[in-house]
């Protein structure tokens, strides 16, 4: 089987619109919510999100493309140009038949959806834009992406709501072991800050409603919790075989040792209150990678500032490591950027990366109240230098999808 790494990243995110800037912004345990203002809020039970600001698609893409193209994919491109460049490939000498695109969303392009629905409403079926359905759907990201580029290898979507993006990590690290391509250009994005979708969750009761302090309103692990900060951007990833990676004297992140996935079979929203499917996605995930749990150092966990997924997780963990889960570093990097639903588990495998590169833990901001019922160690006072050699990432959607993704430390990096 054949070794995958990451080369390449690319980040639009709430608190930095290119991996620096954000990374800076996660070493500053810095809040990206703020008071929603793209449209009116007032009749919202929740009125905050974590927007991505001052983005100029322009960069990125010209203006004929800009009206035929949502939002996501805005995003998702911008995303892509960033990580092929941060990657150092020249195109010119890859065989672009081996380069696939696999991109995850969970809602794909809703604010098209919002906009022609009207237009149909007001205007009549003949004002519905040509464009509507290339818009709309998940699957024109990596359509897109492949378009922009010239590869050619596989190219799809995957769709399971939080767990989109990794999902398409974990299917970007097995065409690599398979052999079925030298580079898959991998992640995800999600661009739901729009009046329909927040009414779905408002109506749930899954968002946050403290909206009288918006930057400590993501509180995962803290007893005062009431629901998430919805998110949204993109982080776009350059997955490699590790000798193709090595032979061209790229610089290297961290090695994709595996995955592991599973499926609660409970509620179309909450977790299993035992933590049941995620220990066993995480269980999977280190029978994939061939690491033991006490080889782990370090858990991204999906710590989402629900009631209820909060302490599922915390379970799920200690069933997984035992008592050796007092030894972990953990830490959610929502506290700081939000839910980017579709997206969560990309960003989340970056931040993981370049923790795994720098030996950095992000400190999880906003536990001021830490619930008895959350008692690990949530990095919680401070972030913290560590030399970690081996990482998980969580992420789990509703419908009950469960996957953990594995991230080692590279020791042989030329870059």
């Amino acid at each position: 089987m054949k070794q995958a790494v990451i080369t390449g990243i690319g980040i639009l995110s709430p608190i930095g619109n290119s991996i620096e800037e954000f990374w800076q912004g996660i070493k500053e345990g810095r809040s990206g919510a703020s008071v929603v203002d793209r449209f009116d809020i007032e009749q919202f039970s929740s009125k905050i999100a974590c927007m991505v600001k001052n983005f100029d698609p322009l960069q990125y893409i010209d203006k004929k493309e800009l009206r035929r193209s949502d939002l996501v994919q805005q995003y998702s491109l911008a995303g892509a140009e960033m990580a092929v460049a941060d990657s150092g490939l020249d195109l010119n000498k890859v065989n672009l038949d081996r380069v696939g695109v696999v991109t995850g969303s969970g809602i794909g392009g809703i604010a098209t959806f919002e906009d022609q629905t009207r237009t149909f409403i007001e205007r009549g079926a003949g004002k519905v834009s040509p464009f509507f359905i290339p818009m709309m759907i998940i699957d024109m990201v990596p359509g897109l992406i492949s378009l922009k580029f010239g590869f050619k290898g596989p190219n799809y979507s995957t769709v399971s709501a939080c767990a989109s993006s990794a999902h398409a990590l974990a299917d970007a690290h097995r065409i690599i072991a398979r052999g079925e391509a030298d580079i898959i250009v991998t992640g995800g994005s999600e661009a739901s800050i729009t009046e329909m979708a927040f009414a779905g969750f408002c109506s749930s009761r899954a968002l946050s409603t403290r909206n009288d302090d918006p930057a400590t309103a993501s509180r995962p692990f803290d007893k005062g919790r009431d629901g998430f900060v919805m998110g949204e951007g993109a982080a776009i990833l350059i997955v490699e075989e590790k000798q193709h990676a090595l032979n061209r004297g790229a610089k290297i992140y961290a090695d994709l040792l595996g995955a592991g996935m599973s499926a609660d079979a409970h509620h179309i929203t909450a977790p299993a209150p035992d933590g049941n499917g995620a220990a066993r996605a995480m269980k999977a995930a280190l029978d994939s990678a061939q690491i033991q749990p006490e080889m782990v150092d370090y858990v991204n966990t999906h710590g989402t500032s629900t009631p209820l997924g909060d302490i599922a997780e915390t379970k799920a963990l200690k069933t997984v490591f035992g008592d050796y889960v007092s030894k972990l570093n953990i830490n959610s990097t929502k506290s700081m950027i939000g839910h980017m639903l579709g997206g969560a588990g990309a960003i989340e495998a970056a931040v993981t990366a370049l923790s795994l590169r720098d030996g950095f833990v992000h400190q999880t901001i906003n536990i001021f109240d830490p619930d008895p019922e959350c008692d690990l160690d949530y990095t919680s006072e401070s972030s913290r230098n560590v030399d970690i050699k081996c990482g998980i990432s969580n992420s789990f959607g509703f419908g009950g999808h469960n996957i953990t993704i594995v991230l080692g430390k590279h020791t042989n990096s030329t870059g």
